[in-house]
């Protein structure tokens, strides 16, 4: 009886082992979501379009009537600006903040950096429609660096909407609530510094996260993301893109666009 009861127990024990080795395993080839989602705050204009969108060529170099920019967030830390001047940069959007929670502390040296090597510059905000409104994220984006003057050197705020890092693309969000929390959001930062936001985006996210809403084309600028040797179909509404994303491996920081016109349209558009 006692050898019968050692080898049941012996079975049993080699059976949960055997249970406890395959769980182990298969948790070895699952994904791991905490791996995958970055932290709060470490979003970046750009992030979601090689995932989504894919990278596809290149344009064409040597366009006199587009003029060379770029664009940073505090992953690139303190930048090269006289570098990129010297390349032929000559505009610069930096991150401000995100959401409500977010200001990135390389800001200062990011934002007068490009400003002092004689740059026209201005501030972007990484949208998060699930966590605030768009009215509170545009009072933190006005009041946390992205504010405007007109002193010829400082261009219009940015709101990035985009793919969503932390979860849910379009953010848990109906296409009807998205484009009412963007117009919540523009409405907010004109009211605040009398200019009109930038809208930078991309057409694929666009379409699937707004319906292809085109109720903003008359007066916010279009800045499209397309890292291809084109910048593709617009967004509804748009007729043509002011700035246009195209790389996010271009040398110096990587995220490099074009401005659609000479370097006098580019100060047009920080005069207001």
């Amino acid at each position: 009886m006692s050898v019968h009861r050692s080898g049941t127990a012996r079975v049993r024990r080699l059976t949960a082992a055997g249970i406890l080795l395959a769980a182990f395993s298969l948790l070895l080839t699952l994904p791991s979501a905490a791996a995958t989602v970055p932290a709060r705050g470490s979003a970046y204009m750009g992030m979601g379009v090689v995932p989504h969108d894919g990278r596809g060529g290149t344009p064409a170099g040597g366009d006199a009537t587009q003029t060379e920019g770029v664009d940073v967030a505090s992953y690139q830390g303190n930048v090269a600006w006289s570098t990129l001047w010297s390349s032929g940069v000559k505009w610069a959007y930096t991150k401000a903040s995100e959401g409500t929670y977010y200001t990135n502390p390389y800001f200062a040296q990011q934002y007068n950096g490009s400003y002092n090597v004689g740059m026209i510059r201005g501030a972007y905000h990484f949208a998060t429609p699930d966590t605030t409104s768009g009215a509170v994220q545009a009072n933190y984006f006005v009041d946390h660096g992205g504010g405007w003057s007109r002193d010829g050197k400082t261009l219009p705020g940015v709101l990035d909407i985009e793919w969503n890092p932390y979860g849910a693309s379009c953010y848990g969000k109906t296409a009807s609530a998205m484009a009412g929390w963007i117009a919540d959001f523009l409405n907010t930062y004109k009211a605040r510094t009398g200019r009109d936001a930038v809208i930078y985006t991309a057409t694929s996210w666009w379409t699937e996260c707004t319906g292809n809403y085109g109720g903003f084309a008359a007066n916010n600028p279009l800045w499209i993301a397309r890292y291809a040797s084109d910048p593709g179909t617009l967004p509804a509404g748009w007729g043509y893109y002011t700035m246009w994303q195209y790389t996010s491996s271009g040398p110096t920081v990587g995220d490099h666009n074009k401005f659609n016109g000479a370097l006098d349209r580019v100060q047009a558009l920080a005069n207001g």
